[in-house]
């Protein structure tokens, strides 16, 4: 176990789930942190959208905190001075100013955490970043990235010290297989995104025209009004976190889709693969280089091109079928859990001299 770190995230949501992934992904990093020994703060802008919807108001494993300005963050100042390391997360809210805020701040270790890398490094391709600005990127000591591979590279071209891989992870206290009897054949969790449609449609729509008799769902909000649903798909518009592990148990497999810049890059795993691998539900997944490194295709999980792929795999033998989801789950409770990123990242951190111990 490394030294204990006290530390500060930024983050676009911890206490809301609704309509992003990012809440359960710093659920799951900031649990294991905790258990590792280290102290953490969490601090989220108080949007109308999240506070309406809140389905963690008070987290056991971190301090947590609201802010609606920048001046609300003098309580928090001394911390923000102190900590080992303050960590800004993708698609806060006026990120560009708070990274600059923060940065006259001069913290001891300044990092970004990007949950979005694709998505970022197209925008700032365009100059259109919302939350992170190209002249920024040399600000931080290092730039943690939800996908590596060429992205690393990437980063570091457009001015980023040091980029390293940070997947997102999983809390197997709360994604874990429960005794439930399937429900659905195939289903898909996921908000909608217009880039992963076209997807979706090829691989969940279009087999459920083809096996009328079959049962598929689809979980997630902010789907148009106007979708031709086939009428053998069931649609929630929300999940909460809390019912996640019931709705991959229920589940003979599940879909993964990835949005198109994550898949164009590759080395993107989507929080939804470990989710479903923790619960024991064999996976289904749209094809993007880095996919086999993280869970291999073939043994953990099946790889569909189209249509065809999954009306083949949805005939396929129990058997064959429980042994991808036993597979899966070994390969994600043995590297891809909260504890496990945790370490990682502590130990990333810890690699860094803090900005008192630099020689001017």
């Amino acid at each position: 176990m490394t030294p204990p770190l006290d530390l500060v995230f930024f983050g676009l949501s911890l206490s809301s789930s609704w309509g992003n992934g990012h809440a359960t992904t710093y659920r799951a990093l900031l649990k294991g942190l905790a258990r590792e020994g280290h102290r953490v703060l969490f601090l989220e802008c108080d949007k109308p959208w999240y506070a309406t919807r809140r389905d963690l108001p008070d987290p056991q494993f971190c301090d947590f905190g609201l802010y609606r300005s920048f001046g609300d963050l003098a309580r928090w100042s001394d911390r923000l001075v102190t900590a080992d390391a303050v960590i800004v997360g993708s698609y806060v809210p006026d990120g560009i100013a708070l990274i600059d805020e923060l940065h006259r701040l001069a913290p001891r270790r300044f990092a970004f955490y990007d949950i979005d890398t694709p998505v970022t490094l197209d925008a700032l391709t365009r100059r259109d970043c919302d939350y992170l600005a190209p002249r920024q990127l040399g600000l931080f000591d290092l730039y943690f990235s939800f996908a590596g591979g060429a992205a690393l590279d990437r980063l570091e071209s457009l001015g980023a010290r040091k980029a390293l891989p940070l997947y997102c992870s999983v809390d197997p206290d709360l994604y874990r297989p429960l005794d439930m009897a399937p429900r659905w054949d195939l289903g898909y969790l996921g908000t909608y995104s217009p880039d992963r449609q076209e997807t979706l449609e090829a691989l969940l729509f279009e087999p459920a025209r083809r096996l009328p008799d079959r049962r598929f769902v689809v979980a997630g909000a902010q789907f148009p009004d106007d979708l031709d649903w086939p009428a053998n798909v069931e649609h929630f518009e929300h999940v909460p976190p809390a019912d996640h592990a019931a709705f991959y148990n229920r589940q003979r497999f599940t879909l993964n889709v990835t949005r198109q810049a994550m898949r164009a890059l590759g080395h993107s795993p989507s929080v939804r693969l470990f989710e479903a691998g923790a619960c024991g539900t064999a996976i289904l997944s749209d094809r993007w280089t880095g996919l086999g490194e993280v869970l291999p295709e073939g043994e953990a999980l099946l790889v569909a091109d189209g249509p065809d792929d999954v009306v083949a795999a949805l005939s396929l033998p129990d058997a064959r079928r429980r042994q991808l989801a036993r597979t899966a789950q070994e390969a994600v409770l043995s590297r891809h859990t909260g504890e496990a990123r945790a370490r990682d990242f502590a130990r990333m951190l810890h690699t860094l001299p803090t900005r008192k111990e630099i020689p001017a």
